[in-house]
Formats: C-alpha cells, sequence, structure tokens
C-alpha cells in the first residue's frame, strides 16, 4: 500500500518511549504557528512510499520498541498507517501517533479508517502545537495542551486515560 512521507527517522528516541522507527506522513490541515515539521504541510510535497518497504526497515532493527506516526498529520492516511500499524503488532511491538486533532475530535470525524487507527494505537499524543504554550521539558511533546494518551487504558475505562510513564 502507498502512502505520501516527508521521511523516516530510523533511530527515534524523542518521537515516544524507547528507540522508534518514526514515519514523518506528508500532508497537514492544521499548520500550527511555530511547527516543527512545516515541510510536511504540503499535500502534495514529499515522496511516495510502498508499506511494505517501510515495515521491511522496521523489521532490520531489533532494537526498536515500535512505530511512530507523525507529521504533517498521520489520521489523513490512516488506512497505510493501519496496515503498517497492523504489521508492527503481529511482532509485538507497540504504535504512538500524534495528531493535532484531540481525541474527542478524532473521534467525532465518525470516519472507520480513522476509528481503526485509533484503535490499532498504543499511544495517542493528540492536540495542535499552540507556541504560546511551548514546553521544552515535556516528554515526547512540544506544548502544554497535548496530551500522552494511554490508548489501550483509554479503552478499557472508556474514557481518556493519560499515559504513566515509569521514567
Amino acid at each position: 500500500m502507498e502512502i505520501r512521507i516527508s521521511g523516516i527517522v530510523n533511530d527515534s528516541i524523542v518521537d515516544g518511549r524507547g528507540i522508534r522507527l518514526t514515519v514523518f506522513t506528508q500532508g497537514c490541515p492544521h499548520h500550527c504557528p511555530g511547527c516543527h515539521n512545516p515541510q510536511t504541510h504540503d499535500f502534495a510535497g514529499g515522496r511516495v512510499e510502498d508499506t511494505d518497504v517501510i515495515f521491511d526497515m522496521f523489521k532490520k532493527n531489533p532494537l526498536l520498541r515500535g512505530i511512530t506516526f507523525s507529521g504533517g498529520e498521520p489520521f489523513c492516511q490512516p488506512k497505510p498507517l493501519l496496515a503498517l500499524a497492523k504489521q508492527v503488532h503481529a511482532l509485538h511491538k507497540d504504535v504512538t501517533a500524534y495528531s493535532g486533532w484531540t481525541y474527542e475530535q478524532l473521534v467525532s470525524m465518525h470516519n472507520p479508517d480513522v476509528d481503526a487507527l485509533l484503535n490499532a494505537c498504543d499511544v495517542l499524543v493528540d492536540g495542535p502545537y499552540i507556541e504560546q504554550q511551548r514546553n521544552l521539558e515535556l516528554l515526547f511533546r512540544g506544548s502544554e495542551n497535548q496530551r500522552l494518551i494511554d490508548m489501550n487504558a483509554t479503552r478499557r475505562n472508556g474514557r481518556v486515560t493519560l499515559l504513566q510513564l515509569d521514567y
């Protein structure tokens, strides 16, 4: 399956817990002032990649804890990311996704593809980057409004449950 991406980082330690393969999707409707990745905004930019090629990259690094979908806006391309998430889960690794939309906004879209990708996430970092709330001391996010949501606990509890970091 094809996906439009801006790039890939093979050994990220800043995009979620542990060492991660981070896929930067191309295309973002949010255009947050001060965005860390403004080159990902153009939906026609970047390059097209096959998800199997990305998964092959993932499999070659035994140190990876999981995969991270960043952006751009990953939820603008939920189908290919879902395919990748399923492959990663089959290896008993985890999936983290970033979104400029909040969890509640994503759910309210009532989009089956978005819902399926949400259900495949172990962690969701949600909300737009807000430059006035920038905080460089936060783990895995750039502004104080953004939440680290434990999606497995959220599904179990039936309400948003924040990730409890063990370090």
